[in-house]
């Protein structure tokens, strides 16, 4: 879920969708075609530094540019496609203060103990032979109580990427556990504003569509569990001999207690209050900062002179405490607002390639053409997927990937005697859980940047996220669950 309260349901339900009868569909796939050639020579030949540190931005905009150059080939305004991406930028505004924030929070929350004390407990509870599999439950515990993912990264994600690095499990297996715990709560919060989106658009109401993603949503889950509970018994527990070192030294650096915990208590606290997330993240911020000149008197003497400079730099830039074990000083450090800067750098770029692709007509005329295909009702149910996969990827926004494919597909479910929370299921099965499978998207730029876990690195134990589409086709597949209209058979 993307936290952005400025974006309510109506005005996503009422967004126009652009449809321009001059672009053909080869015309629509040009600049999705460059874009992704160029990313994959980008990965594959150039170790992802063909344009430097930021070459995924540029091919962003390369793409963006060739769009253009489409639309105005095919006869439209350029004001059109400016007006679609400042809309695009307007609507990634929160989610951008949101990055801001989180950075901000990541400083103050290390100089303040409240990571340091999460790492330390959490070694003498959490072992790697049960790691993964609780990462997820916690993960999707406090995602069902809060509806959103993205609280749960920014907040027991980043405890939990700590603890795991510690006890030296593999990053991309941690983040990929939180994620896919993260996610199911989304998924089934009636909290979460992309499991209100979806039946808004299908036509059903909220409580028929959790009820009805269950039974996708259970098995996939469950599946994950075991999967990780799998994994979790080929793990080589190489932090294991050193926890009581890693202890001894936090302990050393920090001032450890259970008082601590007030700060992430208070914030996720606020978001269950229904607070908006900017007022709750910065709350958590301002309390962490006070906290600090509380009980970490002397880690913030031995950041700078003035303890006010201390948590003004751990705000906004590189910060890091030392410790006398070197695993830790990794662990111990944080980019702050500036870190956040590479991440925003990307959502920006997305933006304005997906402004300009929705503003020339390329993602009706692509889901258009998904539709045309869609002659049974797997294909349907197959079209819906691919359509919804696509515009993560093109539109790198997980609402768009509700909203388009929502309103397409609507009356072709009616039209074959289907009933609506067929279409709100598969929208979050396919739209909602791979939006962070895509560096790129608002969801996997967020993720990664929070999680400080690449992309690739979690996206094959991300395993929830990718099997959910998988699943709404083999329900679809065997006509399981598939709910019809009254008076209607399949």
């Amino acid at each position: 879920m993307q936290d952005d309260d400025n974006i309510s349901e109506v005005k996503i339900e009422d967004q126009k969708i652009i449809d321009n009868k001059e672009l053909n569909i080869f015309e629509a796939l040009v600049p999705v075609v460059i874009l992704m050639g160029l990313l994959a020579y980008n990965i594959f030949f150039a170790n992802g530094e063909m344009f430097g540190g930021y070459s995924n931005q540029y091919i962003l905009l390369i793409g963006g540019f060739v769009a253009f150059i489409g639309g105005l080939l095919n006869k439209v305004s350029p004001l059109v496609m400016v007006k679609e991406v400042w809309e695009n930028l307007k609507s990634v505004f929160i989610p951008i203060m949101i990055l801001f924030l989180v950075g901000a929070l990541a400083g103050t929350w290390l100089i303040s103990g409240v990571i340091p004390a999460m790492v330390y407990y959490g070694l003498q509870v959490l072992s790697p032979e049960i790691f993964l599999p609780a990462s997820v439950i916690i993960a999707a515990v406090i995602s069902i109580a809060t509806g959103s993912s993205w609280t749960t990264s920014a907040t027991v994600g980043i405890a939990l990427v700590g603890i795991g690095t510690a006890l030296g499990i593999n990053p991309g297996m941690i983040a990929g556990a939180v994620i896919s715990g993260a996610y199911f709560g989304d998924k089934m919060s009636p909290l979460s504003d992309t499991t209100n989106l979806a039946p808004a658009m299908a036509g059903t109401d909220l409580f028929t569509h959790i009820r009805h993603m269950a039974f996708t949503t259970v098995p996939t889950i469950t599946v994950t569990l075991i999967v990780f509970g799998i994994i979790s018994t080929t793990i080589e527990p190489t932090g294991n001999a050193d926890i009581s070192n890693l202890l001894a030294s936090i302990d050393k650096t920090f001032s450890i207690t259970l008082w601590l915990f007030l700060v992430p208590a208070a914030v996720i606290g606020l978001i269950l209050l229904k607070t908006k997330p900017l007022v709750a993240l910065a709350t958590g911020v301002i309390l962490a900062a006070v906290f600090a000149v509380i009980f970490q008197p002397e880690v913030l003497q031995s950041l700078s002179d003035s303890s006010f400079y201390a948590i003004i730099n751990s705000i906004l830039t590189d910060t890091a405490v030392a410790t006398d074990n070197e695993k830790l000083n990794d662990l111990f450090s944080s980019g702050g607002m500036e870190g956040m800067l590479w991440t925003i750098f990307l959502i920006v770029c997305a933006m304005v390639f997906g402004g300009i692709m929705d503003g020339i007509g390329a993602l009706a005329r692509i889901t258009k053409a998904l539709l045309s295909i869609a002659s049974s009702v797997f294909g349907l149910f197959t079209s819906t997927v691919m359509s919804c996969l696509g515009l993560n990827v093109i539109a790198s926004d997980q609402y768009l990937a509700i909203v388009i494919p929502g309103k397409m597909f609507k009356q072709a479910y009616e039209d074959k005697g289907l009933a609506p929370e067929n279409l709100s299921r598969t929208l979050e099965d396919s739209g909602t859980v791979t939006s962070v499978l895509i560096p790129w998207n608002t969801c996997g730029a967020y993720q990664s940047g929070v999680l400080g876990v690449g992309v690739g690195e979690y996206f094959f134990y991300a395993i929830f996220n990718w099997l959910s589409p998988f699943t709404t086709l083999l329900f679809a597949a065997f006509r399981i669950k598939i709910r019809m209209l009254a008076g209607k058979t399949v």
